[in-house]
C-alpha cells in the first residue's frame, strides 16, 4: 500500500480552516495524492476516523469528501471494508487542476468548454441511450430533489446527472474526461453563486434542476435536437448566472 497522505502537523490541518471550506480542502488533498501517485488504484484511504483526527473535523464533513470524491469517480467504498482508489485518469499534456480556477474568468473559461463538449455529448445520448441508462439519469434527478429539499450538498448529484449524460452516448471518452474533470465542474464548486443567486439558494436550484429535466425529456424521447438545445440552454445559463452574481475581480472560494 502506498504511504497514507502527511499528517496533520504538516500545516494540512490548518489550511483545511481557510474560507474555502472543510470539505473542498479534504477533497482537494485526497485527490491530489492520487492524481500524483502517492495512492494508487487499489490503496485503501485512510479510515475516516483517521481523517478526522488528521484534519480535525467531524465525520460528516468525512463522509461528505468522500462523496465528492465517489462521484469525480477516483474510489469506491466497499461497505464493511472501505474506501479504495479507482485508476485515476491517465496523466497527459492536457491538464486543468484546481489551482486553475483563481478567478471568475477561469471558471466561465471551463463552462465555454462545456458547451462544446456536453451539448454533443447530450446529443449522442439522445440517439443511443439505453432504458439502463434512463434509470441511472432519473436516479440522478431524484438524488439532486432529495439534496435540494433536504437542505444538503447537491454537487454530487448534479455531477453524476452530468457523468450520466456522457455515459449515455456510448463513447467512453466523453465519460473519461468528465472523471478527470470531476465535481471541479461545477460552479457552485468554486463559486459562491448560491449566495449571490437574486432569488435564493432554493429558487436557484430548483431552477437548474428544471433544466436538467428538459435535457433527461429530450434524451428519453431520442430527441437529439432537443437535447442539444436543452443542454446549450442550461450551460450557458449557468455562465450567465455566474457573471451576473459575480465581477470578475470577486474571490472565489478558496
Amino acid at each position: 500500500m502506498a504511504t497514507p497522505p502527511p499528517a496533520a502537523s504538516d500545516g494540512l490541518a490548518q489550511r483545511a480552516r481557510r474560507p474555502r471550506g472543510l470539505v473542498s480542502e479534504i477533497v482537494d488533498h485526497l485527490a491530489s495524492s492520487i492524481r500524483q501517485g502517492q495512492l494508487n488504484q487499489g490503496d485503501k484511504l485512510p479510515t475516516e476516523a483517521e481523517i478526522m483526527a488528521r484534519f480535525d473535523v467531524s465525520r460528516t464533513v468525512v463522509r461528505e469528501a468522500i462523496s465528492k470524491l465517489q462521484a469525480s469517480g477516483l474510489v469506491e467504498t466497499r461497505h464493511g471494508i472501505g474506501t479504495f482508489v479507482i485508476a485515476p485518469p491517465e496523466a497527459g499534456n492536457f491538464k486543468i487542476a484546481p489551482e486553475d480556477f483563481a478567478t471568475v474568468a477561469d471558471v466561465i473559461a471551463l463552462l465555454e468548454l462545456r458547451i462544446s463538449l456536453e451539448t454533443e455529448a447530450a446529443g449522442l445520448a439522445a440517439q443511443r441511450r439505453t432504458d439502463a441508462n434512463l434509470q441511472q439519469l432519473e436516479l440522478a434527478l431524484k438524488g439532486f430533489q432529495d439534496a435540494i429539499l433536504n437542505d444538503q450538498d447537491a454537487v454530487p448529484s448534479d455531477f453524476q446527472f452530468h457523468m450520466e449524460v456522457a455515459r449515455s452516448t456510448g463513447n467512453q471518452h466523453f465519460a473519461d474526461l468528465m472523471t478527470y474533470l470531476g465535481t471541479m465542474i461545477i460552479p457552485r464548486t468554486r463559486v459562491n453563486t448560491l449566495q449571490n443567486a437574486p432569488e435564493g439558494r432554493l429558487a436557484y436550484l430548483q431552477r437548474v434542476h428544471g433544466e436538467h429535466e428538459s435535457i433527461f425529456a429530450a434524451i428519453r424521447q431520442q430527441d437529439s435536437e432537443s437535447a442539444r438545445a436543452a443542454m446549450r440552454t442550461h450551460l450557458s445559463n449557468s455562465r450567465e448566472r455566474l457573471r451576473k452574481s459575480q465581477s470578475p475581480e470577486t474571490a472565489l472560494k478558496d
